[in-house]
């Protein structure tokens, strides 16, 4: 069975410092030499975006429901029997959530590295690092390591506070060259994070000296059986669109199309390239389409080849922003509205709080699809529904799907490999 070693990053709460520090342990051991395979807990889309940049390797999700345990652990295993180091970036709180990342790090045996924010904060820090330590006991914690720590006096304060048998990893000071900006759906994406190599550079450079940087001990990762998967994509040109303004994209999801056969070509609508040549079906992933609205409107060959596409009859999967691109029309939060693809009868608008937060999944006849929706903004359209998603917390309606023509459109974002025989209907055409 491969092993290697491995660590969990885990926090106290959101806005601790995870992603800072996982991507900045990415790149110090990429600098000495090391192969870095990182993971994300949870269906988020922009942290991986950032790791993946530290890591130089794309960065699949890990969720003990949305992936599920068996498919986590093959993913798992494949990373062990080709890296060095295994990162894997909790979400929220350590015990936040069902399934939470405590779950995910006592199910593979991953010891938790916990980020703790010690702003405005002295003793108390080690009451919480005791209350994440010993909370559950099948958690092994590697040990704590505080941020935004002030001074070397503070830093003192800290390590009095904590109990002995826990690690004191060391500490992170407060910095505008380490802090990663954020906005309503999370982090920035990378592009639109000023110097963010430096950024996270600057991350690895402080964390040469403290004890997380040491190779923590190998994880022995059960392989999970093969899954041979039917060919049922061969011979299809499936186009993604994939830029600034769409950029919500399982790594997982594209891998799965090229295992079914189908060869994948991406292309930028903000950049007004028309669809690839031969394309037999289109995928319009979630992004920030209302960030780019006026400039997508005026992109006259992206919007002529996707409606010609739509025009022959060729399926279209359009899922949030991807949604929203193909509606009459959307209006912003400052009141402006700006006319879309109108491939889709419907309106949407962004709004000022969340509108949908939560896993989901979607019943058909060629079985479950697993996802999640997290979205700020409302829709309208007289469309009705062709089905619907359910809840994961509690089995009640979720998220529509519409079909209209050739275009299957929903605010869920699908995890495909969870159903790769829906995936293949709905790229055929076939699904509703």
């Amino acid at each position: 069975m491969p092993a290697c070693p491995a660590l969990f990053i885990g926090a106290s709460a959101s806005g601790q410092g995870k992603t800072t520090v996982t991507a900045g342990l990415a790149l110090l051991h990429r600098q000495r030499g090391r192969q870095v395979r990182v993971f994300k807990t949870g269906p988020d889309f922009l942290d991986p975006m950032i790791l993946a940049r530290a890591s130089a390797a794309p960065v699949q999700s890990l969720d003990l429901w949305m992936v599920g345990e068996q498919e986590c652990r093959r993913l798992l295993a494949e990373a062990a029997a080709e890296a060095d180091l295994i990162l894997i970036e909790g979400v929220m709180g350590l015990f936040d959530g069902t399934p939470n990342s405590a779950d995910l790090a006592a199910a593979f045996g991953v010891p938790v590295a916990a980020v703790i924010s010690a702003k405005s904060m002295a003793q108390t820090f080690g009451a919480i690092a005791s209350g994440l330590a010993r909370h559950r006991a099948d958690i092994r914690m590697h040990g704590v390591l505080a941020n935004h720590v002030g001074s070397a006096r503070h830093a003192q304060m800290l390590q009095e506070g904590m109990p002995g048998d826990i690690r004191w990893l060391g500490g992170l000071p407060p910095s505008d060259r380490i802090a990663l900006p954020t906005r309503h759906l999370g982090l920035h994406q990378p592009g639109e994070i000023d110097q963010l190599d430096m950024r996270i550079a600057f991350t690895a450079q402080a964390l040469a000296d403290t004890l997380l940087a040491e190779l923590p001990a190998p994880v022995v990762f059960e392989p999970a059986p093969a899954r041979a998967l039917p060919r049922l994509l061969e011979d299809m040109r499936i186009a993604i669109a994939r830029d600034d303004a769409f950029s919500f994209i399982y790594p997982a999801n594209v891998r799965l199309l090229e295992s079914l056969g189908a060869q994948v070509e991406f292309f930028s609508p903000l950049a007004d390239e028309p669809l690839p040549v031969g394309t037999d079906a289109l995928y319009l992933p979630g992004g920030y389409p209302e960030l780019h609205a006026a400039a997508l409107a005026g992109n006259s060959t992206s919007a002529r080849s996707i409606r010609s596409h739509a025009g022959a009859g060729r399926p279209i999967l359009a899922e949030c922003g991807g949604m929203l691109y193909l509606l009459d029309s959307l209006t912003d939060t400052q009141g402006t509205t700006t006319p879309m693809l109108g491939l889709l009868t419907g309106h949407a608008t962004m709004r000022g709080r969340l509108a949908s937060l939560g896993m989901q999944a979607l019943e058909t006849k060629q079985g479950r699809l697993a996802g999640h929706a997290f979205h700020y903004s409302s829709m309208t359209t007289p469309l009705t529904p062709a089905a619907h998603a359910l809840r994961a917390r509690d089995g009640a309606l979720g998220e529509p799907i519409y079909r209209s023509g050739s275009v299957v459109a929903t605010y869920m974002h699908g995890y495909w490999p969870s159903n790769p025989t829906l995936t293949a209907a709905l790229f055929h055409g076939t699904a509703f």
